[in-house]
């Protein structure tokens, strides 16, 4: 303190404490949620009367003691209904949506699993982020992988043909005649296999660096006996084949060390009239604009998962996960790509156009 004497507001010291107390409730809320998702005890109370203790324990086949200890903080979390004339406990629709029900769009545990994720592997992101360097995708647990499919897949599943689609110039048409698409930096595969059932006259190549998300995407497209799909391991600056019609980047290309190189590379492999959607998450142009809990957690997301990758590759441009389209429209352009428009948009991505 230099000899100075310290000074504070009480009011703010105050506010601030109970905030980081608040943070840290919601923190063992996102834990308790996680467990109970792997559990299957939000599947056991879905679409029941209210139950008590004993009757959801003998449902679940868990140890009451522990089922106490964990209603007790998810009901203080708002996360289960506890009545307590009754002493029983219920999921409303709305906490059902939410914590439960996989696959809708509501569904939050994707979410939730890929934070968990990086609680997992803490002692590495603490030296990660003090040494500097860079951390590939493939170096997290194998939770953060599911977790960000599990996430992502019921917006593309909302989104991606009823919505993005259609909003690109001529992009449904050619798809639905036969087109030849790129899915570059696919991982599971959900977002390819989603085209690949919608249109089924095209030809999809789904491409990822990291061989365990294609071996995965690969018996995904398997069980789902589709024949107009194939995935490749290669980067996003070197995957083979060209004459594309349309090519697309799901979430991926902040994470990229050289986007820059991987957007040139999808414009070479494409015919001239084809079309680039590049979806990345929502954010403003500026610091600014972002400081909102979407913000904060995207940020977050970035400081741990997306700007170590970048750093771990060539170039290392690290873009972050907070972009915005101000940014990636210059690095599409240096790419090459003349038009840049924003074509779609939900509350967290943002869906950009690019044509030569």
């Amino acid at each position: 303190m230099s000899g100075a004497e310290s000074t504070f507001d009480e009011a703010k010291l105050e506010a601030l404490a109970g905030k980081v107390i608040g943070d840290v409730a919601g923190a063992l809320s996102l834990y308790m949620a996680y467990l109970g998702d792997q559990a299957g005890v939000f599947d056991a109370l879905d679409g029941e009367d209210p139950m008590t203790l004993d009757q959801l324990a003998a449902k679940t086949g868990q140890n009451p003691k522990y089922l106490h200890e964990w209603l007790g903080s998810v009901c203080a979390a708002g996360y289960v209904t506890y009545d307590a004339e009754t002493e029983t406990f219920s999921l409303s629709e709305e906490q059902a949506l939410v914590l439960g029900r996989e696959g809708q769009p509501a569904c939050m545990q994707g979410f939730i699993q890929a934070v968990v994720s990086q609680y997992e592997e803490n002692e590495k992101s603490v030296e990660i982020f003090k040494s500097g360097k860079g951390r590939p995708w493939g170096d997290h647990s194998q939770c953060l992988f599911c977790g960000t499919d599990r996430f992502f897949r019921p917006g593309y599943e909302a989104n991606l043909i009823e919505q993005w689609i259609p909003a690109l110039g001529g992009v449904k048409d050619k798809l639905e005649a036969g087109a030849k698409v790129a899915d570059v930096g696919c991982g599971h595969g959900s977002s390819t296999i989603l085209m690949a059932k919608a249109y089924p006259q095209s030809h999809f190549v789904g491409i990822d660096f990291h061989e365990p998300s294609i071996e995965e995407a690969q018996r995904k497209a398997c069980e789902a006996g589709l024949t107009n799909v194939e995935f490749a391991v290669a980067t996003a600056q070197d995957y083979p084949g060209d004459g594309f019609d349309f090519a697309c980047i799901f979430d991926a290309l902040h994470d990229m060390g050289d986007p820059v190189g991987a957007a040139r590379h999808v414009r070479e492999s494409m015919k001239p009239d084809g079309t680039f959607m590049l979806v990345e998450p929502m954010a403003g142009d500026s610091m600014a604009e972002n400081m909102h809990p979407l913000g904060q957690i995207f940020y977050a997301f970035s400081t741990t998962v997306c700007t170590p990758n970048s750093l771990s590759q060539d170039v290392g441009l690290g873009l972050g996960a907070q972009a915005g389209q101000k940014r990636l429209t210059e690095v599409l352009q240096e790419a090459g790509w003349k038009d840049v428009r924003r074509a779609a948009e939900t509350p967290t991505n943002m869906v950009l156009e690019a044509t030569a």
